[in-house]
C-alpha cells in the first residue's frame, strides 16, 4: 500500500505565493519521479511539473520562471512552490508519484488565486 497525501492549498490573492506538500509513504523502496498535475474547472488534468530520477526537473510552460519543484529525498515529499500566482492558476492542484509497483495519486489540494 502506498499514501500519497498533498497539503498547502488554500485561498491567495493574485501575485501572491503558495507552497504545497506532497508526502509518499509505505511500500516505497525508491522512487521514479514525483509530479504535481492540476485540473482546473471545466479543463483537463495538466502536467504542471516533474522531478525525475532525484535529480531532473521539467515544467510546463506556464509553470517556467513562477513554479519551482524540489524534493527532500530523506522524506519521499517533493513540494512546489507557488509564486507570482494568477486567476488561470486556480485549480485542484493533484500529486502523482510513479513507482516501481504503479502510479498512484493523491486527493488533491484546491489552490484559489483572487482577483
Amino acid at each position: 500500500q502506498v499514501q500519497v497525501v498533498e497539503s498547502g492549498g488554500g485561498l491567495v490573492q493574485a501575485g501572491g505565493s503558495l507552497r504545497l506538500s506532497c508526502a509518499a509513504s509505505g511500500s516505497i523502496f525508491s522512487i521514479d519521479t514525483m509530479a504535481w498535475y492540476r485540473q482546473g474547472p471545466g479543463k483537463q488534468r495538466e502536467l504542471v511539473a516533474t522531478f525525475i530520477s532525484g535529480r531532473t526537473t521539467r515544467y510546463a510552460n506556464f509553470a517556467k520562471d513562477r513554479f519551482t519543484i524540489y524534493k527532500d529525498n530523506a522524506k519521499n515529499t517533493v513540494y512546489l512552490q507557488m509564486n507570482s500566482l494568477k486567476p488561470e492558476d486556480t485549480a485542484v492542484y493533484y500529486c502523482n508519484v510513479q513507482l516501481y509497483s504503479g502510479t498512484f495519486w493523491g486527493q488533491g489540494t484546491q489552490v484559489t488565486v483572487s482577483s
